[in-house]
């Protein structure tokens, strides 16, 4: 299809120096458009974050370095397994990133270090036995709006069981892709 106002390119120009100049321009409009893009992911896609503390082992070590999907929320539900990154309830200068665990409506309860969801117990094979608990935990009702979350590092995780549900509202992403150290490369499960 042929638009009628488009303006059309024609060939390069002729001659060494102004072939030259063309290709560079082209060269930059790519460099530059290709920039562009990144930025754009970077500010409302992805964005990078460092771990800091041991509470989401063995998945996330301190320091590890990840990528954060801020735009996911926008087209799909939180679920059951995602590990979230959110503003600290009790502190909204901080972040912190843990695994949900309950949703609203679910039921949630500790037994023994076994956590179960409507009296179902949850397959959770991210655990390591090491970093498990013996401590049982009430069972609470996640109310609308909010979600019940937990380190995987249970006996090292500050999370839901201290502090109560995370607002929907301060959920900023999903954890998606771990990019350092270069050992750790890999998607976030």
């Amino acid at each position: 299809m042929h638009e009628e106002n488009a303006p059309d390119p024609g060939p390069p120009p002729q001659g060494r120096g102004s072939r030259l100049a063309f290709e560079i321009k082209s060269w930059f409009r790519d460099i530059f458009s290709a920039f562009a893009i990144a930025i754009f992911i970077v500010i409302f896609v992805v964005q990078p974050v460092k771990v800091e503390g041991t509470s989401m082992q063995p998945q996330l070590v301190d320091q590890e370095r990840i990528f954060v999907n801020r735009f996911i929320y926008r087209f799909k539900d939180i679920s059951r397994g995602d590990v979230v990154v959110f503003w600290y309830p009790k502190d909204r200068s901080k972040s912190f990133i843990k695994r949900v665990v309950g949703i609203p409506g679910d039921t949630v309860e500790i037994l023994s270090g076994t956590v179960f969801v409507n009296n179902v117990r949850m397959d959770e094979p991210y655990l390591v036995p090491e970093f498990r608990d013996d401590k049982s935990f009430r069972p609470v009702v996640v109310p609308p709006g909010r979600y019940f979350v937990l380190g995987d590092h249970r006996n090292s995780s500050n999370d839901s069981r201290s502090w109560g549900f995370v607002s929907q509202d301060l959920i900023y992403g999903k954890a998606v892709f771990s990019y350092w150290p270069v050992s750790r490369l890999g998607p976030v499960e």
